[in-house]
């Protein structure tokens, strides 16, 4: 922004006779005195050492505010539209992700809607294997992280711990099993009577749950998931609580920046106090609990 500053205005001669000088002789003294006028000051030359002026201050400041305000705006069009930051609080993704990885979100990859310029967009479909994070179907709608296993139309079932979609035994490398738990209704899902272990089933899902049963295979409706967590012995999932929306899911992991060792408990407490205290702890001990090795890794 260029700024035009004011200049000392150039000496003048209006013919006034100087301090000093008398009038000819014969000349014709005017009715009222006038003071002879001061010579106007030399112009004092531009020096980088001088202090602005105020009108160059004051469009300094109006610069910075300005690129605040785009810096805010392109900040929330970002974090709405484009990524947001997540962290990882509980070990349902291990070890896939652990708890303390933070992780950066591509909101924009699932944004297709059915629209005519989704096609020159570089969106995609939502697929099996692919790792979503959602707003929970229930309660306070807090943001959970999982693998899709089951899309629109799939068949899904579960015989001691072996997944089969589509009538077919998948590979799954990438889960984990705790050989300490035993976990009937988890190991072989989905239910085939009303009669079953519901200890962890959400009530709103043991209701409905035997509605999508056909032959013994759980059938995902249109624009429902089915997910579940790696940690397969130690994540509450579709298998308890039911499908997952497509107007929930927020995107796909894409990276880790950054990951401290930490474990469930301190991301118990989610009140301002409990996160600043949270916050303290970690950067208390964060040279020495950072993973260093997980940093900017990509999520699969």
């Amino acid at each position: 922004m260029n700024t035009q500053f004011p200049h000392d205005p150039e000496p003048v001669d209006d013919g006034a006779p100087s301090a000093g000088e008398s009038s000819p002789p014969g000349a014709q003294e005017p009715d009222s005195a006038i003071p002879p006028r001061a010579p106007a000051p030399a112009s004092r030359p531009a020096s980088p050492d001088v202090e602005p002026d105020a009108p160059q201050r004051h469009a300094t400041l109006r610069d910075y505010a300005e690129s605040l305000l785009v810096t805010v705006i392109l900040a929330l069009f970002g974090t709405t539209f484009v990524v947001q930051a997540f962290k990882i609080p509980s070990p349902s993704m291990e070890p896939t992700l652990l708890v303390g990885d933070h992780l950066l979100v591509n909101k924009f990859v699932y944004g297709g809607r059915g629209n005519w310029y989704d096609r020159i967009l570089p969106y995609r479909s939502i697929g099996r294997g692919d790792i979503i994070v959602f707003k929970f179907p229930y309660d306070d709608h807090i943001h959970y992280v999982k693998r899709v296993i089951g899309v629109p139309g799939d068949r899904v079932k579960i015989v001691d711990q072996q997944l089969h979609v589509n009538g077919a035994l998948v590979e799954e490398p990438y889960k984990v099993h705790d050989e300490a738990v035993y976990d009937p209704f988890g190991w072989n899902f989905p239910p085939t009577t009303r009669y079953y272990p519901a200890g962890n089933v959400r009530p709103e899902w043991r209701a409905q749950v035997l509605d999508f049963v056909e032959r013994g295979e759980l059938v995902v409706p249109p624009n429902k998931y089915f997910v579940m967590g790696d940690n397969r012995d130690h994540s509450w999932d579709s298998r308890f609580w039911g499908f997952v929306d497509r107007e929930n899911v927020m995107g796909r992991p894409l990276m880790i920046y950054f990951s401290v060792e930490a474990t469930s408990d301190d991301y118990t407490d989610r009140s301002l106090k409990g996160r600043a205290a949270g916050f303290a702890r970690t950067m208390a001990h964060l040279p020495a609990q950072t993973r260093w090795s997980r940093m900017f890794r990509t999520v699969r």
